[in-house]
């Protein structure tokens, strides 16, 4: 007897034994949830502290960002592989929600361990600091959370099949970005790394300013 639940989960080990392992693809996986909590949590940190809003007001929008930009993310390929904007979220939502949530329960409580970081400010290095290492413990807290979803075809399982369809992409899906975790990641962390040179360069220019004023007062 042929259990279509069996059958997909044989043919999902199948894939993952093809295409590098399971750990790969756990990793690979982790990276692109990351990417999308990275978004969110830093666009959120940078509206909270501009606007003055509470910490508390600033967490929560950082949280609800990163799922946003974490299921837009994930949904991008699934778009461009023919779904519907339907399909496509539901696919997500079932597939990501435990990796994100997983991942913004480790970082902010990353952040909040750290003294200062929360209250840091965009310019100052504990904050890049606290947020580089709060997004490495969220990736290392997530990855067996989606390997353990990807061995029993959960997680990312569900939505690997569509990813690097072989259909020719036509119509309006060729306007829909792919964009490769790593690069993204990449980019984000390019992102961090100026803020830490930006936050740096502050901080020496800050005391140098205060130095010639003070000289200044004094002729």
């Amino acid at each position: 007897m042929n259990h279509p639940a069996h059958t997909h989960h044989a043919a999902h080990e199948a894939h993952a034994a093809h295409g590098g392992g399971l750990a790969s693809m756990a990793a690979s996986a982790t990276l692109h949830c990351l990417t999308g909590c990275a978004i969110g949590e830093i666009l959120g940190l940078m509206i909270g502290t501009a606007v003055g809003l509470a910490t508390g007001a600033t967490i929560a929008l950082s949280v609800a960002l990163a799922f946003l930009f974490g299921y837009a993310l994930s949904s991008l390929p699934l778009l461009r592989s023919g779904l519907t904007l339907g399909a496509a979220l539901g696919l997500v939502v079932a597939a990501d929600t435990v990796s994100i949530l997983t991942m913004e329960v480790v970082d902010n409580l990353v952040m909040a361990v750290i003294p200062g970081a929360m209250d840091a400010g965009l310019v100052n290095a504990v904050f890049w600091v606290g947020m580089s290492i709060s997004l490495v413990a969220a990736f290392l807290a997530a990855y067996p959370v989606n390997r353990y979803l990807l061995a029993r075809g959960k997680g990312h399982a569900l939505t690997h099949e569509h990813h690097g369809s072989a259909a020719a992409v036509t119509g309006a899906r060729r306007f829909i970005p792919d964009l490769p975790a790593p690069a993204l990641a990449a980019a984000i962390a390019a992102f961090m790394l100026g803020g830490v040179v930006v936050a740096v360069a502050d901080g020496l220019a800050s005391p140098s300013a205060a130095t010639h004023a003070a000289v200044s007062t004094t002729r």
